[in-house]
């Protein structure tokens, strides 16, 4: 899969923008996808992060909020799928800087919308499962 130019989508980002997308798409984009955006939401918030990795989530999470990407939202299940493929690649990038605290925090949230079904398949979002 060719991947968008997701940078552009850097202005698109707000904190308050990502939290209201993620609680109104969260049970129709599945477990994976919403761990993957809380991971870098929160990996965001770490000072531990560099500049360019924080560039790079930031475009990565504006891509998820814009409704006009490449593949538009409106269109059921390929309309959330590039964005999960915007995000899995970016979290491949920085996964060496995301902090166990991290995971700890995303699943916990996740467990708000999510039953352990559903959570279980996060398991291979990263290679090996987990780091």
């Amino acid at each position: 899969m060719d991947l968008p130019e997701f940078m552009n989508y850097s202005n698109k980002f707000s904190k308050r923008d990502f939290v209201e997308k993620i609680a109104r798409i969260a049970k129709s984009a599945g477990a994976k996808l919403v761990y993957a955006a809380l991971i870098l939401y929160y990996t965001l918030q770490s000072d531990k992060v560099s500049a360019t990795n924080k560039a790079m989530i930031i475009g990565a999470l504006g891509y998820l909020i814009s409704p006009l990407d490449v593949v538009p939202d409106a269109i059921p299940i390929a309309g959330l799928a590039d964005d999960l493929g915007v995000l899995v690649y970016v979290l491949k990038k920085v996964w060496t800087e995301v902090d166990p605290d991290i995971e700890t925090k995303a699943r916990e949230r996740l467990s708000k919308w999510f039953d352990e079904d559903e959570i279980e398949e996060i398991g291979d979002l990263m290679p090996g499962g987990d780091k």
